[in-house]
């Protein structure tokens, strides 16, 4: 999958910026007490920055372009979100722009919102890399990510910076230890996204445990204790390609976190019926309450057979992300 920004000649004065959204293998929610999280890139967006022909300064026009209920792309109403605007300022700012040309902009994603996948973040980081590119400002990783935290902070209040972290990388990211890196992928895979077709509750989810635990500290440390066990064991299996053994980790991840009430029924169901038809392991992924559940599967037919399997049976919209073979690194 590309992410670099591309432009095109100064004639036409357009430039573009692709992103993704993400998927959390494991590690949701313990992620928040100090435990490692898994994400891995899942669903693209891509943004268009053109100059208008019109008088004045900013933004013309914006456009998103999203998923509709029934998975057709549809144009979202409404002007310019608050955190794109901000996040706009941040970059004008940046690139010193006192009087910013007048300017259309499309954002065009496959990422739904409200879904846990980082929908929010997949659009400011390919918006601030279009921009990059129509600018030709040179940003760094470092200052990316901080206009992507400019949107998240806006839109979700309290960001821990995983989605805009992970928007920007094109395989899986272990968040650990306060740093980013990439394990080792022993063998290729493709994981399976399943809609619930109800928005997730992270804030809500978030709250709730966090009062569990003030009530009852143990449960928080054993909680933190077995997200972190599932992690690293499933780090092992990764890197040895042991998909059998790391399907089976997702699979008793979504057991646990269904204990502590964070899952629903029609996630509970999406995950049994991924688990019969053939997936190695199935779960909840991200807040909860709601949301998506992500399926491990092998080749694309693997993929493809339980995918047909969640819209035939649940009436699931499904995705498929892609993990290929490579060898970790510490660092960006």
């Amino acid at each position: 999958m590309s992410t670099h920004c591309t432009s095109t000649t100064e004639v036409q004065r357009v430039a573009t910026g692709e992103a993704h959204g993400k998927a959390i293998l494991l590690g949701e929610h313990a992620a928040v007490y100090g435990a490692p999280a898994l994400p891995l890139p899942a669903l693209t967006c891509r943004a268009t920055v053109r100059r208008t022909t019109g008088p004045g300064a900013g933004v013309s026009r914006l456009r998103l372009v999203a998923p509709g209920p029934h998975g057709t792309p549809e144009e979202a109403a409404g002007g310019v979100p608050e955190e794109l605007l901000l996040l706009l300022r941040a970059f004008a700012e940046r690139a010193g722009l006192a009087t910013p040309p007048a300017l259309e902009i499309r954002l065009d994603s496959r990422v739904p919102s409200a879904r846990g996948l980082g929908s929010s973040a997949a659009n400011a980081r390919a918006l601030v890399r279009a921009l990059d590119a129509f600018f030709g400002t040179g940003l760094d990783e470092q200052e990316t990510f901080d206009l992507v935290q400019v949107s998240e902070r806006s839109a979700h209040g309290l960001a821990s910076g995983i989605d805009a972290l992970t928007t920007g990388r094109e395989r899986p990211v272990l968040l650990a230890d306060g740093r980013p890196r990439t394990p080792s992928v022993g063998t290729g895979f493709h994981v399976v996204v399943a809609d619930s077709g109800s928005g997730g509750g992270t804030r809500k989810a978030v709250g709730m445990l966090r009062a569990a635990f003030a009530r009852n500290p143990d449960h928080r440390t054993r909680f933190v204790h077995r997200s972190t066990g599932f992690t690293r064991a499933a780090l092992d299996d990764l890197a040895a390609g042991h998909l059998p053994a790391l399907g089976r980790h997702l699979t008793d991840c979504h057991r646990m976190l269904a204990d502590l009430g964070l899952t629903t029924d029609r996630t509970d169901a999406l995950a049994r019926t991924a688990l019969d038809a053939g997936a190695l392991g199935a779960k909840m992924s991200g807040g909860g309450l709601g949301g998506c559940v992500v399926a491990l599967t092998t080749t694309v037919a693997h993929a493809e057979s339980v995918s047909t399997a969640l819209a035939d049976r649940t009436g699931a919209r499904t995705w498929t992300a892609v993990v290929a073979k490579g060898a970790g690194h510490d660092g960006p």
